[in-house]
């Protein structure tokens, strides 16, 4: 059991990093001996679930990883249903369409629809974004109790990633009150400069949230009230349905 932990405390050590890593910094990241870590790296390469970097400077995650991330994501029945009603989202409103994951203090990327307007990591599932300041986040904390929801904006780390990031605690759990009233959530410039982005939360059958339809436009082509009213309906429609098959 030990060793099993180990070695995915050495595997989550590429969390947030920018590019290959050497055994010292892999060490560092994953608070382990480098001796043991160099044992971990060595077993983990054979199994394919750990490569060599192709410049043969460090290390970087293995393909075999991705089988993982399938059985994850194929597995899933929240992301089964979502996966047919949010094709049919992206259709109607032709603008960025997203599922995620609900895991507390942050959301999880399980589908991306993209629009014409893409960046890579926009791309990417298993992108996690915080709950506090997003409108997905926000929308799946209004599914649960104030004291629950004033639990997890309280154990968050409330960085300001634009100069319009709502980074009060009660200020934001006012915003969160207000999307629980309407319904949906609604996120202007606050984590992404120039979008505007509409959230509804995916709850089970007992209430809890599961996980947060997102939709996100440019600021540029919407006015923050007009893509409340083309989005905000078909949106909170889109999980109605997926909550009705859970």
């Amino acid at each position: 059991m030990r060793a099993a932990g180990r070695a995915m405390r050495v595997l989550s050590a590429f969390h947030h990093a920018s590019g290959p890593l050497s055994l010292s910094e892999i060490a560092a990241r994953a608070a382990l001996d480098r001796s043991a870590v160099q044992r971990l790296v060595h077993t983990l390469v054979k199994l394919g679930y750990m490569r060599r970097s192709p410049d043969d400077r460090g290390y970087l995650p293995g393909i075999r990883l991705l089988d993982h991330t399938l059985d994850v994501l194929r597995l899933d029945p929240v992301v089964q249903k979502a996966t047919p009603v949010l094709l049919e989202l992206r259709k109607t409103v032709r603008e960025r369409v997203d599922f995620s994951l609900y895991d507390e203090t942050r959301l999880v990327y399980a589908l991306r629809m993209q629009s014409k307007r893409e960046t890579f990591y926009a791309t990417l599932v298993g992108h996690s974004v915080p709950t506090f300041c997003t409108a997905g986040g926000r929308a799946v904390l209004s599914a649960l109790s104030d004291e629950a929801a004033r639990e997890v904006v309280m154990r968050s780390r409330l960085h300001q990633f634009t100069s319009k990031t709502v980074n009060d605690p009660d200020a934001i759990l006012a915003l969160i009150a207000r999307a629980r009233s309407d319904g949906y959530a609604v996120v202007v410039d606050e984590f992404v400069q120039g979008e505007v982005a509409i959230g509804v939360a995916v709850a089970g059958r007992d209430g809890a949230p599961l996980g947060a339809i997102h939709v996100a436009g440019s600021l540029s082509e919407w006015t923050p009230e007009a893509f409340v009213r083309h989005a905000a309906p078909v949106a909170t429609e889109a999980a109605r349905a997926i909550n009705g098959s859970l």
